[in-house]
């Protein structure tokens, strides 16, 4: 199994799931700066010119919330995805949320060309990220934490998910003192073998 990433990116959030998953696999860096992830070679793997992509037997994945369902699939015994349906729905909508929203507003930053020409239609999406994140940081702190984590007191997918899109608030303009239900979220994470090991290998 191999593990296409870029450091930083939400492609981190699979390296956090397969440690907890205890899944072996190889890591391959997708250098962002030299723009590797628009070159012919890469777009072998993934088209989109985006991270994560996962190469498993079946072929090649992409897009985070599937392959942390992947992952889960491969591993039942780590217990990354509840049993109970409504808990697993609950699971889901974190991380729906955390695709459909959050990454969207973060992405305004920096890649506003996605969805305007204009210099200044850039400007202005780049002036409202801290606000957008910040309300969206809200959210999660009155529907989205459960408890230490997402879904109370165990960890689940959408953990793994929520951590690396927490790591960008600072940049992103979010005090995250005004959060200390993401910050506590944030602490626990960083205890975690699963999250210490992709800092050990520079990921994050």
């Amino acid at each position: 199994m191999q593990l296409y990433y870029a450091p930083g990116t939400i492609s981190i959030a699979i390296a956090i799931a397969l440690q907890e998953a205890g899944i072996e696999h190889e890591t391959i860096k997708v250098d962002f700066a030299k723009n590797e992830q628009a070159s012919s070679g890469y777009a072998q793997i993934n088209p989109k010119g985006r991270v994560p992509a996962l190469v498993v037997d079946g072929g090649i994945l992409t897009e985070t919330g599937a392959l942390l369902e992947f992952v889960a699939d491969q591993a039942p015994q780590a217990n990354l995805r509840p049993t109970d349906p409504v808990m697993s729905a609950r699971m889901r909508e974190v991380m729906f949320y955390l695709a459909s929203t959050m990454h969207v507003a973060h992405a305004h930053k920096l890649r506003g060309h996605r969805w305007a020409d204009k210099p200044a239609s850039h400007k202005d999406m780049t002036a409202k990220v801290s606000q957008t994140m910040s309300d969206c940081c809200a959210y999660i702190s009155s529907k989205g934490l459960r408890g230490p984590f997402v879904l109370g007191d165990e960890v689940s997918l959408a953990d793994c998910y929520l951590y690396v899109v927490c790591t960008w608030l600072d940049g992103d303009g979010v005090t995250l003192d005004d959060f200390p239900k993401i910050k506590a979220f944030m602490a626990a994470m960083e205890q975690r073998d699963s999250v210490r090991a992709v800092y050990a290998a520079g990921m994050l």
